[in-house]
């Protein structure tokens, strides 16, 4: 099952929204990844999202304004990973969480289909 995926099923027992926004991050990271490899490219073994469009930009790949402002998601790769981290994540956080990172997502696909 791709992190995407897992990101979008109900909130298990016990489990917080931070843990399924750092799937959706998970699968956004990929999804960018995935565009460095389809272009024959290497890419920095880095969870920042921003240092990874940027360089793609940098090396003349067109990235999409929307897809740019995704970045933010790098922060639940790292920060809710950690122990100490409040779970404020509310529910429509979430949902922009999902939002953001299946429109990075769908821009990869059709990315890796041209």
């Amino acid at each position: 099952m791709g992190d995407l995926a897992i990101a979008q099923i109900a909130l298990p027992e016990k489990a917080c929204y931070a843990d399924l926004c750092f799937h959706a991050q998970q699968a956004a990271e990929k999804a960018i990844k995935a565009v460095y490899l389809h272009h024959k490219m290497t890419f920095r073994y880095t969870h920042d999202l921003e240092i990874l469009i940027v360089t793609l930009t940098q090396q003349g790949i067109d990235v999409p304004q929307k897809v740019k402002e995704c970045a933010f998601l790098s922060v639940f790769a790292w920060e809710t990973r950690y122990p100490g981290f409040e779970d404020s994540v509310t529910i429509e956080e979430y949902q922009n969480v999902i939002h953001k990172a299946e429109i990075v997502v769908a821009w990869a696909e059709q990315a890796l289909g041209s």
